[in-house]
């Protein structure tokens, strides 16, 4: 047996005569950097995310630091951030200039939890960025309440939630920004890295499309300390394409997830919980198990590919403990490295492959 964690080839073969068509489209054009062809998949995904706007950048990561500078956090700066999240969210505040610092998650969601933010924030706080971990939304309402309370910058880091919904509506415009990564993974992935932005202001648009060109609205004028950080035409071309199919893949992936959790209900380990006004997307199904390196070895064992996320909490990762900086103790984020496993999901596993994937995770009960 042999089961991926997963296969982003899979996407390719479906669509193939789709992508290939759109690849040979960008071919022909001659247009190799920015175009129609990224200004037409940004006006498609900002309908979709429904936002007013969004810009393409080279990927999550650097749509994350463009934010950051678009609303002028840097130096001397705070920037609220998960304990418990990819390292990207952290590194982009770092590189900023700004400092992180870390709250806890809901210990049943994974997300930040909004009851501990108040007491992280300070007289240099400029922002709050809420992650949307494993596709399920943060309670963005609860933190966006607190955002505005002590007049602080909300930013959404959607690089795992690709068209999940909270309290009905779209993630893609209920913060000051919100950044997207598509990296080839995600729920909306590319062939390559790519990125980009979405947000209802005009102004912060601008300023992103500014940065992420060297600083330069008009070539050799440059306004601003910019970046080369711009959506490739080609991968913004296969996007366009995979856009109209992510609904339906979404849908498979919270059809597996639907199996994972009725098959494993009585198991002992802790499944996902989801909040009533939550509709996530399943960009990883995460379980927490107490013997969750045994669980790991029994699935790989049985050719079941299965991933941590994340073995290491920022804080804890060489490249933070080189910066001297003294965090308060983050013992969830710890607690989760040591019991959360991923187990496989996506558009085009199969119920039988999900079937035993389960099975085999009841092995170890």
């Amino acid at each position: 047996m042999s089961i991926p964690f997963l296969d982003p080839r899979q996407s390719y073969i479906e669509i193939k005569e789709e992508l290939d068509d759109a690849y040979q489209r960008v071919m022909q054009s001659g247009t190799y950097i920015l175009g129609e062809v990224v200004e037409s998949f940004e006006t498609d995904f900002a309908i979709y995310c429904e936002a007013n706007f969004a810009v393409g950048v080279a990927n999550g990561l650097d749509a994350l630091t463009l934010s950051l500078r678009a609303l002028d956090i840097g130096a001397d700066d705070e920037v609220i951030v998960p304990s418990h999240t990819f390292i990207a969210t952290w590194l982009a505040v770092s590189q900023s200039g700004a400092t992180p610092i870390a709250v806890e998650p809901d210990e049943h969601t994974f997300n930040i939890d909004p009851a501990l933010i108040e007491g992280k924030i300070t007289s240099r706080t400029k922002a709050i960025i809420a992650v949307h971990l494993y596709g399920q939304p943060a309670d963005l309402e609860a933190i966006q309440s607190i955002a505005k309370r002590h007049n602080l910058y909300l930013i959404e880091d959607a690089a795992q939630a690709h068209g999940a919904r909270y309290k009905g509506k779209r993630i893609g415009a209920r913060g000051d920004v919100v950044c997207w990564s598509f990296y080839p993974g995600k729920n909306l992935g590319a062939y390559g890295d790519g990125g980009a932005v979405t947000t209802n202001n005009r102004s912060i648009a601008n300023k992103i499309r500014t940065l992420r060109n060297y600083g330069s609205q008009e070539k050799y004028h440059n306004e601003l300390m910019g970046y080369n950080s711009r959506l490739d035409p080609l991968q913004a071309s296969m996007l366009q394409v995979k856009l109209r199919h992510l609904d339906r893949w979404n849908m498979h992936r919270c059809t597996i997830a639907h199996h994972y959790f009725e098959a494993l209900k009585d198991a002992d380990l802790m499944l996902p919980f989801t909040p009533n006004w939550a509709q996530p997307v399943w960009h990883l199904f995460v379980i927490r198990h107490p013997r969750r390196n045994e669980l790991k070895e029994l699935l790989t064992r049985n050719g079941i590919g299965c991933l941590i996320h994340y073995p290491i909490p920022p804080h804890k990762q060489i490249a933070y403990l080189a910066t001297g900086q003294i965090f308060d103790p983050l013992p969830l984020a710890e607690k989760f490295a040591t019991e959360v496993l991923s187990l496989p999901i996506g558009p085009h596993i199969s119920h039988s492959d999900a079937e035993a994937v389960t099975e085999c995770v009841l092995k170890l009960n």
